[in-house]
Order: structure tokens, then C-alpha cells, then sequence
């Protein structure tokens, strides 16, 4: 605990995401330790926001109270846990490691079961919100796990965003995926739905406000058409390899529940091949390009 009483806590992974998020930690009073593969990263962000730049994970283990980590994968989390100069082996009992990366459920059960050997208690409580939420303490915060360990956490929880608990170990990560899974759906439904109205002689810019007073209202009519799409900027911060992951971890979990789900998988491929036609680290609002070109239509403001 630092000389305020509040936890120290150790933050691994301070891009798009993490950087509004740790920095609204720090604005709350939080001691915070920062580390990014990307030492130059890491370096610029305790130069123009504040912390302390852990030179090593072993390092920023033996530092903190709270360990919270936002990464692109379980592989990734995985090797910065458990690697022999990873965070667990200086970690003290009595640690909380909070995983905010948008991981797999089982994977994360593995963590958690492995940790608590030595004392220290992991729950996983990825995010929902994108950058403009982050940097507003606004995201939405899905926390699965044992109620009195989350309730321990509230006070690290609650400068980043609203906090739902959705039950054990794992819950908060299949949920995520379960969340992108019906984002993907609606954006994808919705570009076919613009380009259709397009052909026919509407406005793609009308066609948004309508959809956004009617019920096929969602958030890629309200966040993402007008502002990426219609922009033609395609500039969201988010990847479309790292929506790929997430329907393959929603399509994994319906396979382990032996739940049927023809259209999921539909979705899932759809944006593999936007994928592999505009290369893994395009912006995902530029998968309305794969639909453009099956329609022979780009989308503007006034088409």
C-alpha cells in the first residue's frame, strides 16, 4: 500500500485502451506503475501524464497491490504472467490481478487456478466503450468473478467505468466476446441496409438519422456510420484482427455449450475474409469496404 492508503498498482499495456484508462487511475490517486512492451511508449506516457515507468515485469510484480493488464490476447496475457521473469513470480500473496484484455473464458480459469496457488487472486473484467469512453471513465466494466473479491476492487473499478458483474471466472470475458458478436452483426446488417437504400435513391446520411429514430437504432448507427463510414476516415482504434478474435472466442464458446449458431459463424467468417482482403490491422469500420465492393457502391454522405 503506498503512504494514502490506496493500493499500488502495476498497468501492463498502455495503448489505445489502456492509456485513457490508467491515466483516469492516476487522476483518482492511484500510485500507478506503467509497462508496455514498447519502452518508448511507456517512457512518453509517465513524461506527459505521470506514474512510474516499471522497467520489467518482474519489477512492477514486486511493486504492486493491484495488477491490471490490457492486451490483445490470452496468449499474450499468459506469457506476461507465467514467463520465468513474468509478473507471478514476484508477486506477493494477497495480489489481485484484474485482466481488462478481451480474453478466452477458459484460458482465463487456467490463470485464475494457477495464481491462486501461490496466494493471488485473479478475475477478468474486460471493457466495453471504445477510446471515447475510456478517456471519460465512462466504459462499461463486465467483472466475472467472486462478489467479495470484486467488491474489494470497486474503488479501482469505479474511475474507469460502471461495473456489471456477470458471475464466475470467465463469465466477463465470454460476455465481451458475446457483446462483439452482435456488434459485428449490426454493422454488418447495417452497411447491406445502406447500401440497399443507396441503389434505391436514399441518402446514406438520411437513411442514419432514421435508423437512429427507429428501431433499427444501434450502435454502429449512432457511433460508427456518419463518423468512420460516411467520413470515409475508417479511424475508430480498433482492429479488425482484434474482431476476428473476438467472434472466434464467442463461436468457441457456443461450441462448448453445444449451441447450434448458423449465423454467428456467417458473421465470424465475413470478417476473416474482410480481414485477409484489407490486411488484419485495417480499422474494423473498413470492413464496409468487403460489402461495398460486393454491392459496386462506396458509401458517402450525399452518394
Amino acid at each position: 500500500m503506498t503512504s494514502s492508503g490506496k493500493p499500488r498498482i502495476g498497468f501492463i499495456g498502455i495503448g489505445a485502451m489502456g492509456w485513457p484508462m490508467a491515466s483516469r487511475l492516476l487522476g483518482a490517486g492511484f500510485a500507478v506503475g506503467a509497462y508496455d512492451v514498447r519502452t518508448d511508449q511507456r517512457d512518453r506516457f509517465v513524461a506527459e501524464v505521470g506514474g512510474e515507468a516499471d522497467c520489467s515485469l518482474a519489477a512492477l510484480g514486486r511493486a504492486s497491490d493491484v495488477v491490471i493488464t490490457i492486451l490483445p490476447t490470452s496468449a499474450i496475457v499468459e506469457q506476461v504472467l507465467f514467463a520465468p521473469d513474468g509478473v507471478a513470480s514476484t508477486l506477493r500473496p494477497g495480489a489481485v490481478v484484474i485482466d481488462m484484455t478481451s480474453g478466452i473464458p477458459d484460458s482465463t480459469v487456467d490463470f485464475a487456478g494457477r495464481l491462486a496457488g501461490q496466494g493471488v487472486t485473479l478475475f477478468d473484467a474486460p471493457v466495453s466503450g471504445g477510446v471515447p469512453r475510456a478517456g471519460t471513465g465512462q466504459l462499461t466494466i463486465m467483472a466475472g468473478g467472486e462478489d467479495a473479491v470484486i467488491d474489494a476492487a470497486m474503488p479501482v473499478l469505479e474511475p474507469m467505468g460502471s461495473v456489471i458483474r456477470t458471475g464466475r471466472i470467465g463469465s466477463g470475458h465470454a460476455m465481451k466476446a458475446l457483446n462483439n458478436l452482435v456488434s459485428a452483426g449490426g454493422f454488418l446488417i447495417g452497411i447491406e441496409a445502406l447500401l440497399i437504400g443507396a441503389k434505391f435513391g436514399i441518402e446514406p446520411g438520411t437513411m442514419v438519422d432514421i435508423l437512429n429514430v427507429s428501431t433499427g437504432v444501434n450502435n454502429s448507427t449512432q457511433k460508427k456510420f456518419r463518423q468512420y463510414v460516411l467520413s470515409r476516415s475508417f479511424d475508430s482504434g480498433f482492429p479488425i484482427e482484434l474482431m476476428v478474435k473476438d467472434l472466434s472466442i464467442a463461436l468457441e464458446v457456443a461450441r462448448s455449450g453445444g449451441v447450434n449458431a448458423p449465423f454467428s459463424v456467417l458473421c465470424r467468417e465475413l470478417w476473416a475474409g474482410a480481414s485477409t482482403l484489407l490486411g488484419p490491422r485495417t480499422d474494423h469500420t473498413a470492413v464496409a469496404q468487403l460489402s461495398e465492393k460486393l454491392a459496386g457502391l462506396e458509401l458517402h454522405e450525399s452518394n
